[in-house]
């Protein structure tokens, strides 16, 4: 893989055609020593944000030692590039066959369940193991988060006892979880759902080994700009010693944008421009899915080796297939004079835009640079002026 210092040096010396993922993997060691040496805890790293091997091995080597996986190729992806890895399978709904090899064939021993239904399944396909951590995920709100993970999985407050009862039979230890949402933008979001846990835990009367608050943790986006991350941490470990746990008990978390939003941008390339509509070389079935689909806007730079005085002003984003779907609406905002054949950094992908790129098309193909730059924003550094993305990049 080829490195750069900066995502200006690459676009001037290269004139790339393609678009081209920028990496910074000093950014995502740097965001894993904070979670590794600062939450209260042990953070596992929620693989389904950027499965790359690459990241993989950055974040080991910089102290997470364990991984949330949510499928079975995520459990063979983890298992083969981080042998000594301990993954923790969260899936609250997994298919028979999936347990059994993640059980027998890769060691795994942590599983997530929100119903009888699945942990009757676990205790068949593990052949009623003896050393099982089981946790039961609660069902919680998401009114604090950006996207909601509040419908599709979680068992309701009626349902808990009895399947917090029948996993404390089944299981070695016994954890409850929960997830807030993506990109939580108070730390009241893990206060409130503690309080549930709590509850859970009088009703039931049963001793719990593992509280694991999930994910959820936020980055820095334009118009999304959380408080610091130790303000989640000392809501959450105020909650965690206020619960009826033993002294023993395990906190634990899942991040996965936190950990590798920073990691990665995409340099793309004008190939076009419309009034204020701008086409450009990547989009909704590239890096931009979430731009597309869900509306959320990333921090851009226009990357020109010369500055430019015009005003700022608001741009869409057309991508380069045939799809009227392939639309970023925005708005992006970038010097008035960004024209044809300029390029454009957009931060903040190394979280989900790397993991949702697709072929659609004939498009996809894109190269990846090691550059030694800043990113765009950080939540994890102490410099002013890279809290928050600036317009332009020049020499």
């Amino acid at each position: 893989m080829f490195k750069h210092h900066s995502a200006l040096g690459l676009a001037t010396a290269l004139r790339p055609v393609q678009p081209v993922t920028l990496l910074r993997p000093h950014a995502a060691s740097r965001a894993a020593r904070f979670f590794a040496e600062k939450f209260p805890g042990r953070s596992l790293y929620a693989v389904k944000a950027n499965p790359s091997p690459d990241l993989l091995q950055v974040l080991w080597d910089a102290g997470i030692s364990h991984y949330d996986v949510a499928s079975l190729g995520e459990v063979r992806l983890v298992a083969e590039t981080l042998p000594e890895a301990t993954l923790c399978f969260m899936h609250p709904v997994k298919a028979e066959e999936a347990i059994a090899e993640a059980y027998f064939s890769h060691g795994v021993r942590t599983f997530s369940l929100d119903t009888i239904e699945e942990l009757e399944k676990i205790q068949r396909a593990t052949r009623n193991a003896a050393d099982l951590n089981l946790l039961v995920r609660l069902r919680v709100s998401s009114d604090h988060s950006k996207l909601s993970l509040a419908s599709k999985f979680g068992a309701q407050p009626s349902e808990v006892k009895a399947l917090l009862m029948a996993a404390r039979q089944a299981a070695d230890a016994l954890g409850i979880c929960f997830h807030v949402g993506s990109q939580a933008m108070s730390p009241a979001a893990y206060g409130e759902a503690m309080s549930r846990v709590r509850d859970a835990i009088v009703e039931a009367a049963v001793t719990v080994d593992i509280v694991d608050v999930g994910g959820g943790f936020p980055s820095w986006y334009p118009g999304m700009e959380p408080p610091a991350l130790e303000t989640y941490f000392e809501i959450i470990h105020n909650a965690f010693e206020a619960l009826p746990i033993s002294y023993s008990a395990e906190l634990w978390c899942e991040p996965g944008r936190a950990l590798c939003a920073e990691y990665a941008s995409v340099l793309v390339r004008v190939e076009k421009r419309r009034g204020s509509e701008l086409y450009i070389n990547d989009g909704a079935y590239g890096a931009l899915f979430d731009a597309a689909h869900i509306g959320w806007r990333y921090p851009v730079s226009l990357v020109r080796d010369e500055a430019s005085d015009a005003r700022e002003m608001a741009f869409s984003f057309y991508g380069p297939t045939c799809d009227d779907l392939d639309h970023m609406a925005g708005p992006f905002m970038l010097p008035a004079d960004v024209q044809a054949g300029d390029y454009i950094e957009v931060g903040m992908l190394g979280a989900y835009g790397c993991a949702m790129r697709t072929g659609f098309n004939g498009f996809g193909i894109e190269d990846r640079v090691i550059v030694e730059d800043e990113p765009m924003a950080s939540l994890y550094t102490d410099i002013p002026e890279r809290k928050r993305a600036t317009n332009v990049i020049t020499l």
